[in-house]
């Protein structure tokens, strides 16, 4: 095979086949031979339903993957200053039309023509080939130091940096933050709040693994790490966290702030009871941003939001300067990326990689690139 790739056809029906190689038809194109593709939980949900909002068929059936890292293999004319073949990279897996109103305000991650690997909406392929093409100015150069094997981690990372960005923790130091969830993106969303200048962060999962390594990645002077209790409610969660983890009411300029709890809640899981627990863990005029993806219809305790004037907002994988700040956070040393990929599945089992996940083991899972 040239360009061996997995395609999804339906829920649990996927296939090896060999497809056209990608071929430079834009000045800025470049190919990237792939070396590792990162398991998202959105792989999950196609691995298992077929799709999100819309989905793959055996019509249409679609290579997955889009968390990938590579070398550069062929350069359009014009990104011949940007790359050269055999530069490493992490990849931007979408990229946008640049012509429309949401492209021109800056808030690209919004394009309605929005090319986004492995999205049956637009049926663009993903990285789960040899060979993927994209735009140049959509691939990041991988520091000195970082291997292809965590070039798959910068992709989540930039999902975070745009969280905390929305959040508004930058620049304004002294907040206290409380994520919920420790996979990929809630551990990173930890991480960033703190370089971002949060004075505490609470990380908050099941699963106490997890928040070890929350521990690690964030700081023992930072994080704090919370277990929340199935027999409880989410009222009844969230004034546990707030006593047991330092948020309570406070004393600030000779009064107290209030019923006190958090300033930011970034929840990263989407599910359902995390949602409501998180909105009662917020001190009035507090931040919280829906990082993680959930069900479409959940009871949400919308008159806390109108009554403590909370400001709700919905976050949406990244946009302009996301992944270089991503970029340079690593290459700096403010984040590591080491120990954060726990498992690792050949090409030819990447369904298994996509089972594994579903199953909440390690951090993040990835997938290696076929063998030449």
């Amino acid at each position: 095979m040239q360009n061996p790739s997995v395609l999804l056809s339906g829920p649990g029906q996927v296939a090896i086949k060999d497809l056209a190689l990608p071929e430079i038809t834009d000045a800025n194109d470049v190919i990237i031979r792939i070396a590792y593709t990162g398991v998202c939980g959105s792989d999950v949900h196609f691995w298992r339903s077929g799709g999100i909002r819309a989905c793959v068929s055996a019509d249409a059936p679609l290579v997955m993957g889009h968390e990938a890292s590579g070398t550069i293999h062929a350069v359009g004319p014009s990104a011949t200053h940007l790359f050269a073949p055999g530069d490493r990279v992490a990849i931007e897996p979408g990229v946008s039309c640049r012509t429309c109103q949401p492209c021109k305000a800056g808030r690209y991650n919004l394009c309605p023509r929005m090319r986004f690997a492995a999205d049956p909406a637009s049926g663009t392929h993903g990285t789960l080939s040899r060979f993927f093409k994209s735009a140049a100015d959509f691939c990041y150069r991988l520091p000195d130091g970082v291997g292809l094997r965590d070039g798959v981690l910068i992709e989540p990372l930039a999902v975070a940096v745009h969280a905390v960005r929305l959040a508004g923790i930058l620049g304004e130091p002294g907040k206290k933050v409380v994520v919920f969830g420790a996979g990929t993106v809630g551990l990173f969303c930890a991480a960033v709040a703190r370089e971002f200048g949060a004075a505490a962060v609470v990380s908050v999962d099941l699963l106490p693994a997890k928040l070890q390594v929350a521990r690690r990645l964030v700081g023992e002077d930072t994080c704090r790490t919370w277990v929340p209790d199935g027999s409880l409610s989410p009222v009844d969660n969230a004034e546990k966290l707030k006593k047991e983890c330092g948020l309570s009411s406070a004393v600030v300029d000779g009064g107290d702030d209030g019923e006190g709890g958090a300033h930011v809640v970034l929840e990263a899981t989407g599910a359902e009871v995390s949602v409501q627990t998180s909105i009662y863990t917020l001190r009035p005029g507090g931040v919280y941003v829906q990082v993680g993806m959930g069900k479409r219809n959940i009871d949400f305790p919308i008159a806390e939001i109108g009554e403590r004037e909370i400001t709700v907002k919905g976050c949406f994988r990244y946009g302009p300067g996301d992944f270089a700040i991503a970029m340079d956070l690593v290459a700096r040393g403010k984040i590591s990326l080491d120990g954060l990929v726990t498992g690792e599945f050949a090409f030819d089992k990447a369904w298994e990689a996509w089972e594994s996940t579903g199953r909440g083991e390690g951090i993040k899972n990835v997938i290696s690139g076929p063998g030449a």
